[in-house]
């Protein structure tokens, strides 16, 4: 969901933004695991210096593969992502897909985020979930449910007397709740492409979605936005199932 009032910086800056050494050693290029291999998770938060390294890791890895993905499921839409930097102290971890001049998508971390990843598949699920939106069209998709649902109620306020006021309120409820009606479909959705971008970059996206263990449990609010966390679970081990018995 897009930010307001957000400073963003291009993946390029963000060696300035984490607290990295000045002058890093080269550093060997990392052994990516194959899909669905069983890897130790780190229990606390990693040093500033593994975490930043880590995320530039999995961004110049995943990026050229969810941009093949989105060109080859998403033909005619824009697929040049941007990855920005979201740099405020003091947030809980977040990311975010939203969309920029000309329909170029953007994904956003907090610098919260990156810090709270306890291993590179863990970034890589979350890149992978975000990226999914935008080939799944999500954006667009809630903006009609948004434009349906402001039509249908401001019509029905207008139809029974209600003054301008009324029904300019009428159609602000309606295209919330347009938007939000199938925000956990959508949530579901981008789990379950989002595990197959990871799988085929080469992570392991059980281990990614743990990330989700951490996570405050939306349980099963009829009101939320993201369905419960175990939910989500099941679909990412559906996923892998499906992929390893070949049938994605």
């Amino acid at each position: 969901m897009p930010l307001t009032l957000i400073r963003f910086r291009p993946l390029a800056l963000v060696l300035a933004v984490l607290p990295l050494a000045a002058c890093m050693a080269p550093v060997a290029a990392p052994v990516v695991p194959q899909p669905a291999m069983v890897r130790p998770t780190a229990s606390a938060p990693l040093p500033p210096e593994t975490a930043a390294e880590n995320f530039v890791r999995v961004v110049a890895r995943m990026e050229p593969q969810v941009e093949a993905e989105c060109r080859a499921r998403a033909q005619g839409r824009n697929c040049d992502y941007q990855i920005v930097i979201d740099d405020r102290p003091g947030q809980s971890p977040n990311a975010f897909q939203t969309l920029g001049p000309g329909g170029q998508p953007i994904i956003g971390f907090n610098l919260a985020l990156i810090a709270e990843a306890r291993n590179p598949d863990e970034l890589a699920f979350v890149m992978a979930h975000e990226a999914a939106h935008h080939i799944a069209a999500h954006i667009p998709r809630k903006q009609q449910s948004a434009l349906a649902g402001a039509l249908i109620l401001g019509t029905l306020a207008a139809a029974g007397g209600a003054d301008a006021a009324t029904v300019r309120n009428a159609q602000d409820i309606g295209a919330t709740v347009g938007a939000g009606a199938r925000s956990k479909d959508y949530e579901l959705e981008a789990d379950r492409l989002g595990t197959i971008l990871t799988w085929n970059a080469g992570y392991d996206p059980l281990l990614g979605a743990g990330f989700f263990t951490r996570l405050p449990d939306p349980g099963r609010s009829m009101l939320g936005s993201h369905p419960a966390n175990a939910l989500r679970m099941d679909v990412v081990r559906q996923t892998v199932a499906d992929l390893r018995a070949g049938r994605v």
